[in-house]
């Protein structure tokens, strides 16, 4: 009875490569039958697929405003004290990867502190309740990380509020696509190389004298920063700046221990995009990658208490770890 088994299923698996051609990818940009099926077959929780509703906003945009809700609590992820006793301060962990990492992290038992600008102060409140609603303090400041002063009087607030700092997040960032390098002003240029570099510079030196060995230090970086991308020349550079600082800081501060990594994500559903795209676009982030959709902000997080948490990552500096929904060529 076994060869007639293995014939049967043998011939099971001849018309599927009928049906199927070999290396045929469908159409992500269709929204078809095939795209649902293969995206929502991935894992236990059925996340959003595309396309999305059509949407925009004015900048820097709120994640209270975007439809769906980029999701953050991480139903799945269950906590196992491995920040215990352990104090953090997120940049822009107002929204996306920044609320669902300090989420994260207040789960492990982390205090986390959070950088905001003054517009997103209600999506900042909701984080902070959200840290709390995990049994650890949150303390979420405004400002701007362009400015060097902001930088010291968060950390300063942040050590006065926790009494020391462990963890460092430079997150926050400025996006802004254009169709050309004509069509870039040097005022965008600075702006983003201002928040997006500068930014995790003044933040960086602002941390390091309260930082002692076992701390760790995570950026944010992007795929834009390994493959380019032609309508974010500026964001992308600013991208690929941060990878060569992680990797520089980390060899800088090995003997010292403090460990230095990124998380460098493909397109993850967050507030950044609604606020730069075309409406008509938005509705089709994400929808190129094999996965067939954006990431959720709860389905980064995990990799950036991994960097964090010595248990898991004490052997682990100077990485820059991508996060693709499927893509296997960055870099």
């Amino acid at each position: 009875m076994a060869p007639a088994r293995g014939r049967s299923n043998l011939k099971r698996a001849e018309t599927a490569q009928r049906k199927t051609p070999a290396g045929r990818k469908s159409s992500s940009r269709a929204g078809g039958r095939r795209s649902e099926i293969r995206s929502s077959a991935v894992g236990k929780i059925k996340q959003p697929k595309s396309p999305m509703p059509k949407q925009h906003q004015e900048k820097p945009g709120l994640e209270s405003r975007v439809k769906p809700r980029p999701r953050y609590k991480a139903p799945l992820y269950k906590g196992s004290g491995k920040l215990d006793g352990k104090v953090a301060l997120i940049t822009g962990g107002d929204s996306g990867i920044g609320r669902a990492v300090a989420v994260l992290f207040a789960r492990e038992g982390a205090d986390v502190a959070i950088t905001h600008l003054p517009e997103e102060k209600t999506d900042a409140q909701e984080s902070k309740e959200a840290i709390e609603a995990e049994g650890r303090k949150g303390l979420a400041i405004e400002g701007d990380v362009r400015q060097s002063e902001f930088c010291r009087r968060a950390i300063d607030r942040t050590v006065k509020g926790f009494g020391k700092l462990d963890i460092l997040v430079n997150n926050a960032a400025f996006q802004q696509h254009q169709e050309g390098l004509e069509d870039l002003s040097a005022e965008q240029w600075d702006r983003t190389f201002q928040t997006n570099i500068y930014g995790y510079f003044h933040m960086t030196k602002a941390a390091l004298p309260h930082l002692r060995e076992g701390s760790s230090i995570i950026n944010t970086g992007s795929v834009t920063g390994l493959e380019g991308s032609k309508e974010l020349l500026d964001y992308a550079a600013t991208k690929g700046a941060i990878h060569a600082f992680t990797k520089s800081l980390a060899q800088n501060l090995v003997e010292r221990g403090i460990r230095v990594n990124c998380v460098a994500p493909g397109p993850v559903w967050t507030p950044l995009n609604p606020s730069d795209k075309p409406a008509e676009d938005v509705a089709e982030f994400g929808a190129d990658t094999p996965m067939g959709r954006p990431a959720q902000p709860e389905e980064i997080a995990p990799a950036f208490v991994f960097f964090a948490s010595e248990a898991d990552s004490s052997y682990v500096t100077g990485e820059v770890l991508t996060l693709l929904g499927g893509e296997t060529t960055a870099g």
